[in-house]
């Protein structure tokens, strides 16, 4: 059984700064409980999961598909961060196997360095 390193949905308020805080102020006009609730249900969507041996990115709310990835077959994890993002300390992450185009592309990440460095530190470990 593969140790769990690290598990994480993105963040509601790192992914989208401006919306949250505007739907908290629209909480008295009604419609801002609405957007909230949408935004909360849109990052419980994603979900990443980085064990020992392998990712898994489970994206869907009732339907779900979930794409795994070995950790020995990840070649490059690219991490880009906007101005906003480095000051809330979140990212996207993006996950590169064979090939230019990445497997799984993950917005709105917290710690997005930690990522980096869990997949980073299980593929020196193996090779």
């Amino acid at each position: 059984m593969s140790t769990v390193l690290y598990e994480e949905n993105p963040s509601m308020l790192r992914m989208n700064p401006f919306i949250t805080t505007l739907s908290i102020l629209l909480i008295p006009v009604g419609i801002g409980i609405i957007i909230l609730l949408w935004l909360y249900i849109k990052t419980k969507m994603d979900k990443l999961t980085i064990k020992t041996d392998e990712i898994v990115w489970a994206h869907g709310l009732l339907n779900k598909s979930y794409t795994e990835i070995n950790m020995s077959s990840v070649r490059t994890v690219k991490v880009t961060q906007s101005i906003l993002q480095r000051m809330l300390n979140a990212g996207n992450v993006a996950i590169y196997t064979a090939g230019d185009n990445p497997e799984v592309v993950i917005h709105g990440l917290p710690e997005p360095d930690k990522v980096r460095d869990y997949i980073k530190g299980q593929n020196e470990e193996r090779g």
